[in-house]
């Protein structure tokens, strides 16, 4: 199977006939100093011809889309909005309001749980539930850059420098800690970082920084200055 290239298509597509396309898209932007917006939609596309062989293109069933405001010190939700673009039915939107319920809750762990017990079944929109349960990986992954990301009007984002900080590694470290089996609090993942301070680069930083020609080693080391590139005679 061929790689996808970035930002594009998430897997190469199969020569067979496609039958439904469900895309989910979740983005976290800073809104502050002290919350961050996380925005998610859920679409589902019927192939053309699914109710009539006369039409040729294909057709949106369901887009939703959802709002949450964070608090990036405690994840509580402070604000949500859902709003229902596409969808199949008249009675489909009379939920939304339903999920004001949402603030007030925090995104950490347990949020998934509490989501099924508020919008479950009869309870809430499918769709929508599902977008939410989605949603909360990305607010936490944010919520992990938003630590290690320093952000002011004249510098913009350092991540590169504070990845390899100290504080920049503990801060990742315990974000990440039993979140899958790398991260498992006693693996060898964790281990290595608790006894020599150390921690890799992710796989496609490393790739980023060779294809830009940076040896990624030296580029860790020298976290916090300009990054070392290929002089001429290198090329």
């Amino acid at each position: 199977m061929t790689r996808p290239t970035e930002a594009t298509d998430l897997f190469a597509e199969p020569d067979l006939p496609r039958l439904h396309t469900r895309d989910y898209d979740v983005r976290a932007y800073r809104r502050d100093d002290t919350t961050m917006l996380i925005r998610g939609g859920v679409r589902d596309v019927l192939p053309a011809g699914f109710y009539d062989d006369a039409d040729t293109e294909p057709l949106t069933m369901h887009h939703m889309v959802v709002d949450l405001v964070v608090d990036t010190a405690t994840l509580e939700i402070l604000e949500a909005t859902v709003l229902f673009e596409q969808h199949p039915h008249p009675a489909c939107p009379n939920i939304v309001d339903h999920y004001g319920r949402l603030v007030g809750l925090s995104i950490a762990r347990g949020f998934t749980h509490r989501i099924r017990e508020l919008f479950g079944g009869p309870r809430g929109c499918s769709h929508t539930t599902a977008l939410l349960q989605a949603m909360a990986p990305v607010a936490m992954q944010a919520f992990l850059g938003s630590r290690i990301i320093k952000s002011t009007p004249s510098t913009g984002n350092s991540f590169g420098a504070n990845l390899s900080s100290p504080e920049g590694r503990a801060a990742r470290a315990e974000g990440n800690r039993n979140t899958c089996h790398v991260w498992s609090d006693d693996g060898e993942h964790l281990e290595s970082i608790r006894t020599t301070g150390a921690i890799m680069l992710p796989i496609p930083i490393s790739r980023r920084l060779s294809d830009r020609g940076i040896d990624p080693d030296a580029w860790q080391a020298a976290a916090g200055t300009t990054p070392p590139t290929r002089s001429n005679d290198e090329e």
